[in-house]
């Protein structure tokens, strides 16, 4: 008796530490922003999405980050295609640097793409061509800052695919064209798309990459995440709260699709 006591309280005990947790570190700091974007009243929240640097700079990352989101779609699906069917030398390797951006300081990918693709850089010296404080320079820092989330999101799929039924598929007469459409992209999509919509989402709020090599020029190179920060140096909390509710928006529609997506669209 005393022993399931015990294990009870444990239980309650170890749930009750991961609630308060999840509710100090999320929940709160949610509830937080919404509260500041619209302590001064819902017209004052409208005007400040309204601003015409405000929805530029929010169009701008929406258009940028499905640029990227696109680029690493198709790249990370080849990637992980090769990673799992093929072998070569040197392929731990690749393997194990694809995650180098989660572990790098956005702020040093920035410095690298800056030395990259700045008038000091070798393109530059060859080909005349400085990309930086322009739109491709920001699609490069997103591309590298969200290429791993297809790549993983595609390779345990792609090893649990039971090989049989693509042998089987062959046996009948069907061709590698129809084959892949048939049998192993319906198995990929799931996570080409889940691993699309977190790069899309983490694309969003990209902000030590970009601020480096964007030029934040008003109208043109000006992402939301370095507008929020504009506003936040120009003692304007409701306009970055604003913007930055804006995006958490987006980022929670874009996370329910994902959650819906893995539980196979039976539940909402």
């Amino acid at each position: 008796m005393n022993s399931l006591f015990r294990s009870r309280t444990w239980s309650y005990s170890f749930r009750s530490i991961v609630i308060i947790y999840f509710i100090g570190l999320i929940i709160i700091p949610i509830i937080s922003i919404y509260t500041q974007s619209f302590s001064s009243g819902l017209l004052n929240f409208w005007d400040n999405i309204s601003d015409p640097l405000a929805w530029k700079a929010v169009f701008l990352t929406l258009k940028l980050a499905g640029i990227a989101t696109i680029i690493n779609i198709l790249i990370g699906t080849m990637i992980g295609w090769v990673l799992v069917r093929y072998e070569f030398p040197g392929k731990s390797i690749i393997n194990s640097l694809i995650d180098l951006p989660f572990a790098l300081p956005t702020a040093v990918a920035g410095f690298i793409i800056l030395l990259l693709l700045g008038p000091s850089s070798v393109m530059f010296e060859w080909f005349g061509l400085s990309l930086v404080f322009h739109e491709p320079a920001i699609v490069v820092a997103m591309v590298f800052v969200t290429f791993p989330f297809v790549i993983r999101g595609l390779q345990p799929l792609l090893e649990e695919l039971d090989k049989s039924e693509e042998e089987a598929a062959y046996t009948l007469g069907s061709s590698k064209f129809r084959t892949f459409f048939q049998i192993i992209m319906p198995t990929m999509l799931p996570g080409i798309l889940s691993g699309g919509m977190l790069a899309f989402s983490r694309g969003l709020a990209e902000f030590g990459a970009v601020v480096l090599i964007a030029g934040n020029i008003p109208g043109k190179t000006l992402v939301a995440s370095v507008y929020i920060f504009g506003e936040i140096e120009s003692n304007n909390p409701q306009g970055a709260s604003a913007v930055s509710v804006l995006l958490l928006t987006i980022s929670f529609i874009i996370l329910w699709f994902i959650n819906k997506l893995s539980r196979g669209g039976n539940t909402l």
